[in-house]
């Protein structure tokens, strides 16, 4: 079974967060988002099982590796959600219960090329994402959490980057 992708750091807990509607809609989006962590999960899973089925099962095994980590994301977010003082629904923006998360945001492309192309431009996106919040946020135990996301992220896209590269020559 797959490991982790992830930097060899710990995560930052979510003890002694209270209630912060602020930093609540700041970190929203990254949760069940179209963009979110809950998409970029299945998105990895389903590029995962392509290049299984194509026989490049070390591609594979890292793209699942890398979903496994998106999942510890997406845990951590749904506890900082919680802290912050709202359900961790999976909709755009919690607690409101609507605009709730739908799978038609996978990038469903069957070209192995071209979903290596979704991954780094989701993870790109993630970047993006994440560093705009932690301009935003003023509480440091979120800072804390959504920096050490970060940089798993932009270890993500660096080792996208040389599947592609491994995948076009």
């Amino acid at each position: 079974m797959a490991k982790p992708l992830t930097i060899n750091e710990k995560f930052p807990t979510t003890d002694g967060i209270s209630p912060d509607a602020y930093s609540l809609a700041v970190i929203s989006p990254a949760y069940a988002s179209p963009t979110g962590e809950l998409n970029a999960i299945l998105q990895y899973v389903y590029h995962s099982l392509n290049f299984d089925s194509q026989g490049m099962k070390d591609i594979a095994e890292t793209l699942e590796s890398i979903a496994i980590a998106e999942m510890i994301h997406l845990k951590l977010l749904g506890k900082t959600i919680s802290a912050l003082g709202a359900s961790p629904v999976y909709c755009q923006n919690p607690p409101t219960a609507f605009n709730f998360y739908s799978t038609k945001y996978v990038a469903y492309s069957r070209n192995l090329i071209n979903m290596i192309e979704d991954d780094i431009m989701g993870e790109k996106h993630a970047i993006c994402q994440y560093s705009k919040m932690l301009q935003r946020l003023k509480n440091e135990q979120v800072i804390a959490i959504v920096s050490r996301i970060l940089d798993d992220e932009k270890l993500h896209l660096e080792t996208l980057k040389e599947i592609l590269s491994k995948i076009k020559s």
